[in-house]
């Protein structure tokens, strides 16, 4: 395969298909690049793509304003996802305009940096960013989903604090206080009195932590608070680390065995939501968008729930984390890139999107300035009349970093397998106990590394690149770094 169209398939996620499977893929990229040259009805002005319902509502008085007053007209588009990613990435390989901006959720944004820079279809920001201040501006953390090598581009769109979100009527009823709760082994500690009640089969009716193997994105956000991470700053795997490790061995030891203390009650279902509502998990790891969910979805909890700092893996440790993540780019085929960086500070730093943005989906704004609005301090009913939005921001300077990765999903789904293979590794054995666990996470997730490196191994920009920065050679027969 030539150099061309190994980049392209790697951008794509079809660097491990054959070549016949590559070019039937390719066929059908040209078939959308050609879909984005047809002539169409689109209105004059700029154009924003988003994909998330709740934003282009949100969006379409700020910009009505603004077409009334200002120029250049802008145009919100709303599409789904997996359009929108493959009309972003069709137009970015052949260099065909798109949008002009481009908003994209992290999985999204992370595919456009599979190449070396140059090929990166969004504008660099960098400079504009440092000379406006606004890295002082933004929470520091925000930048790290959108910057790749040194550079941003992205402005962010959110924070994305965790905290958890727990059942205040069934743990007050119960007599119960979590203000001393500094620890997961304090948690499991203070609230193991709620599992007590068994049903016919001798079960717990109720279990502490809505945790299960195939969470795969929760799993992430404990690993991330534990100080963990699936590739360092310079791109590199480092999913099999002694901190993930162990990690992973506490989430299995939580979620297996007879002291199991967590349960499954899935996100976005309605069985899930049944669970939640029956009381059978007693606390849920809740990013501040996720409480928008569940008023949405569970408005009979009204009243009944709370929020808490995670529990710190050790003491003084770490009492939150991060899930989800959104940027606003411009596209570099869009002309008069000033113009639409004009476009894009009004929109994602203004007071009026910060507002709009929390009361409509509960979500913090990564300005600092605005963390004083009285918005964020007024009492949330549902939560029990907290001042929530107060307390998602008193935890945002303490999110962590994440590298921007376009293998991150990948890896994570490739330590979620390896969770439920240390699943089946404590089964065969017997074995629960977190000691035990640790050597065999160990080894599965060194399996998990293997297989993301490989994959890395395929795209010669990224591999150059983690040699160079690694200092050492490819290891041929296993294809890792």
């Amino acid at each position: 395969m030539g150099e061309r169209r190994r980049h392209i398939a790697g951008l794509m996620g079809l660097d491990g298909l054959p070549p016949a499977g590559v070019v039937t893929a390719l066929l059908a990229v040209a078939s959308a690049v050609a879909a984005l040259a047809w002539p169409s009805s689109v209105p004059e002005g700029r154009s924003l793509w988003t994909s998330a319902r709740l934003h282009e509502v949100i969006y379409r008085p700020i910009l009505a304003e603004w077409n009334e007053r200002s120029e250049p007209k802008v145009h919100v588009t709303l599409m789904s996802l997996p359009a929108l990613e493959r009309r972003m990435l069709a137009g970015f390989l052949s260099e065909t305009p798109c949008a002009d901006l481009l908003e994209v959720e992290r999985r999204i944004a992370a595919r456009a940096f599979t190449g070396p820079l140059e090929s990166v279809g969004f504008v660099d920001l960098t400079e504009r960013v440092r000379s406006e201040g606004l890295l002082e501006q933004i929470n520091a953390a925000s930048f790290s989903p959108w910057s790749s090598r040194g550079r941003i581009f992205g402005l962010p769109h959110d924070v994305h604090p965790v905290m958890l979100g727990y059942r205040a009527d069934i743990v007050e009823a119960a007599g119960i206080d979590v203000s001393g709760i500094e620890t997961w082994e304090d948690f499991v500690r203070v609230l193991s009195p709620l599992m007590k009640e068994r049903d016919e089969a001798g079960r717990p009716r109720r279990y502490l932590l809505n945790l299960w193997q195939t969470q795969g994105e929760t799993i992430e956000a404990l690993v991330l608070q534990a100080g963990g991470g699936f590739f360092d700053e310079d791109g590199r795997a480092v999913i099999a680390s002694e901190r993930n490790a162990r990690t992973l061995a506490q989430i299995v030891a939580w979620t297996t065995g007879p002291e199991r203390i967590a349960a499954e009650a899935p996100d976005f279902s309605a069985s899930g939501n049944r669970l939640k509502l029956e009381g059978y998990v007693i606390a849920s790891v809740m990013p501040d968008w996720m409480c928008s969910i569940w008023k949405n979805e569970i408005p009979q909890l009204a009243g009944k729930v709370k929020l808490m700092p995670l529990p710190a893996w050790e003491r003084g440790g770490r009492r939150t984390s991060v899930w989800g993540g959104t940027m606003l780019g411009i596209s570099k085929t869009a002309r008069d890139s000033e113009e639409l960086w004009r476009i894009a500070k009004h929109l994602y730093l203004s007071p009026e999107m910060a507002r709009a943005t929390y009361r409509e989906g509960d979500i913090i704004t990564p300005v600092k300035a605005l963390w004083s609005d009285p918005v964020f301090a007024e009492e949330d009913p549902y939560f029990c009349g907290q001042r929530k939005g107060l307390m998602y921001i008193g935890l945002a300077p303490d999110v962590p970093v994440r590298p921007a990765s376009p293998y991150n999903y990948a890896a994570m789904l490739a330590v979620q397998d390896a969770v439920g293979a240390l699943t089946a590794d404590a089964k065969a054995a017997g074995r629960y106990e977190v000691e035990w666990l640790v050597p065999a996470a160990r080894r599965r997730l060194g399996e998990a590394q293997a297989r993301i490196e490989r994959m890395i191994a395929r795209n010669v920009f990224l591999r150059e690149r983690a040699v160079s920065a690694a200092g050492g050679g490819v290891d041929r027969e296993g294809g890792g770094l």
